[in-house]
């Protein structure tokens, strides 16, 4: 028969409020930790967003500048065409 004095029963009341904290503390950093990362992604997806929309607008601009160069690359061969002809007709 195990006999448990005031000062044990205490103590180890003590003990397993500290317990309680620490468990409560790692609980409350981890989920701090959860949601401050959820947001940090949340943030990097909102970027990379804007930088598809950056790269939709560039892919147009890339496109024009080809739709231009054709266009200019057409008008010098007409014109090269036209040389060719005014030289070799004769």
């Amino acid at each position: 028969h195990t006999h448990v004095s005031f000062a044990d029963a205490t103590l180890a009341i003590e003990m397993d409020a500290a317990i309680w904290t620490v468990i409560s503390l790692l609980a409350a950093t981890s989920l701090g930790s959860l949601f401050y990362l959820g947001s940090r992604i949340d943030g990097l997806g909102s970027r990379i967003d804007g930088l598809g929309t950056r790269m939709d607008g560039l892919r147009d601009r890339i496109d024009a500048l080809g739709a231009r160069l054709d266009t200019r690359l057409d008008a010098m061969e007409s014109r090269i065409d036209a040389h060719m002809e005014r030289h070799t007709a004769g």
